[in-house]
């Protein structure tokens, strides 16, 4: 074998390890400075817009996007009487469901409202790394809307039951043979600054501080 191609081969092989090694290292230092998920999304306070009374819309201002004061008047409803239609907090319209001449009912969801100043994350924790979150810890969170960005969060709330706790279809096993599977535990994550392309329903990452 030529001198100059054995060379280039080993140089390959050396550039290769060494690639290997810093892998690795990365993901030794992650996997001890960090508590790491993509099991996260962004959340926020939705408050639903309903109506008290049944009735008719005799008239509908709200759009989506549209920002909106606390008790701002964005409808109203004729039946036995005039009835204004308002949103409960300020905050941006994020579902509007109301056109003018719609038939109402008491309780009927015609929009929904979010502060989107007041964003955060909801991060699904294994049940076997939770105790080492708590709350207060420093957070790294990257949204995919904004890869190159990194949004510095803190720990404010970690639940006190399971994500499966509260599904509406609970997992049964016919066979009666007990499969154990992963439990992941909620924790919220409050944000500190980050851009207006952020929205609810977004996917994260989120690195905690161990």
């Amino acid at each position: 074998m030529k001198t100059g191609r054995l060379i280039a081969i080993n140089t390959i092989v050396f550039l290769i390890v060494v690639a290997i090694g810093i892998v690795g290292i990365n993901y030794y230092r992650n996997s001890t400075e960090f508590i790491t998920t993509e099991n996260a999304k962004v959340s926020g306070d939705m408050m639903p817009i309903t109506v008290v009374s049944a009735g008719k819309i005799t008239d509908w201002t709200a759009t989506v996007g549209q920002q909106v004061t606390e008790n701002q008047e964005i409808g109203k409803i004729t039946g036995t009487s005039s009835t204004s239609i308002t949103s409960p907090i300020a905050g941006s319209i994020v579902l509007s469901k109301g056109t003018k001449g719609l038939t109402v009912a008491p309780g009927q969801t015609l929009a929904q409202v979010v502060d989107l100043n007041k964003l955060y994350i909801i991060a699904n924790i294994e049940e076997t790394e939770i105790k080492n979150v708590s709350v207060g810890q420093d957070v790294d969170v990257v949204v995919d809307v904004d890869e190159g960005a990194t949004i510095d969060g803190k720990v404010k709330e970690i639940g006190k039951a399971t994500n499966s706790e509260f599904s509406l279809l609970p997992a049964q096993n016919a066979s009666g043979d007990y499969t154990k599977e992963v439990e992941y535990i909620p924790v919220k994550i409050e944000l500190e600054n980050y851009s207006d392309q952020v929205v609810p329903g977004m996917n994260a990452t989120v690195n905690i501080h161990r």
